[in-house]
């Protein structure tokens, strides 16, 4: 019998939970981001199992999968292409880049400089890329992973509020616990765990499942919620940069897809709720003159939950 969406969702989390053990809640947000229409943005130490999910993402949906590795000298041709010269034809070729394909793995993207990371923004923003005049269209579903390094590392370019702003969900894989390391110990020296990754759906599934997202309900209430949580960060009195407008559409996107996993087609203030930390902690930019007194961002978004009332009705239908 033929799974149903949210079915197929949850097949999806539990298979990659069988690549990356131990991390099947950031997996679960993973999904939801990219099922949301999304990109995701990891940022970690090396050597936690991102590479290794992202390849076992693309196999588990079948979709075409490239890699990136960014370094201070890549260019921006080197991401989107180039035009060449055809001496045999006498006209000019366009050579397609990594950003054609389905699934894009964008490692140590901080390693590059801010006029090779914009080069991403029109892909990740419109589906398209433009280069010597000429616009040309990428594949659907089009899916960027991109990872970084922790500032404080040597050698790396922060990426900018605006280009931040793109990624629905910044995530942190961390390090595994103990029981799932020793079984990786076990496996890992024997195989590449991303190998064995059963396909689930299909691109042209995951792409109808995005299309169902959209359809979740979500009642004018719950909107006004979102808003008021959004503007709640702006005026606080500990927070330099609230949540943008951006911002506040990737939580309800992501609250949709969330529902939709929870096989609802409505939105709850849990579901809402449930996002708020993954969607905006990462895109708070705190007051300096706090640095020294450990304020987190994760503190403040919990006085914004209090602080904001919740709807009455649940925001069914």
């Amino acid at each position: 019998m033929e799974l149903s969406g949210p079915e197929k969702l949850h097949k999806l989390v539990h298979t990659l939970s069988q690549v990356i053990l131990g991390k099947e809640d950031v997996i679960k947000k993973m999904v939801v981001g990219l099922a949301s229409g999304g990109h995701i943005l990891f940022e970690d130490v090396p050597g936690v199992g991102k590479t290794t999910l992202i390849k076992g993402l693309a196999k588990a949906i079948g979709c075409d999968f490239r890699r990136i590795q960014c370094t201070p000298d890549l260019l921006p041709s080197d991401i989107t292409g180039v035009t060449v010269y055809n001496a045999k034809t006498g006209q000019w070729d366009f050579q397609k880049g990594p950003l054609f394909t389905q699934i894009l793995l964008v490692d140590e993207i901080n390693r590059t400089s801010p006029k090779t990371q914009a080069a991403l923004l029109e892909g990740m923003e419109e589906n398209q890329v433009t280069v010597d005049g000429t616009t040309y269209y990428l594949e659907e579903p089009f899916l960027v992973l991109a990872t970084q390094n922790p500032q404080e590392y040597e050698g790396t370019f922060p990426l900018p509020e605006s280009q931040l702003d793109r990624f629905p969900m910044p995530l942190t894989l961390g390090y595994p616990p103990m029981p799932a390391q020793v079984r990786f110990l076990a496996t890992g020296i024997r195989r590449k765990a991303w190998l064995d990754v059963e396909q689930v759906m299909d691109p042209s599934e995951f792409l109808a499942v995005q299309k169902e997202i959209e359809l979740v309900h979500v009642a004018n209430n719950l909107l006004e919620y979102a808003a008021g949580l959004s503007n709640a960060t702006r005026v606080h009195a500990k927070v330099e940069l609230g949540i943008s407008p951006r911002g506040t559409l990737h939580l309800v996107k992501c609250a949709m897809a969330m529902a939709y996993a929870c096989n609802r087609d409505y939105v709850l203030p849990e579901d809402i709720q449930q996002m708020l930390f993954p969607v905006y902690k990462q895109r708070l930019v705190l007051d300096a003159k706090l640095f020294y007194e450990e304020v987190t961002a994760e503190a403040i978004l919990k006085e914004v939950l209090a602080q904001v009332r919740v709807p009455g009705n649940n925001g069914n239908r």
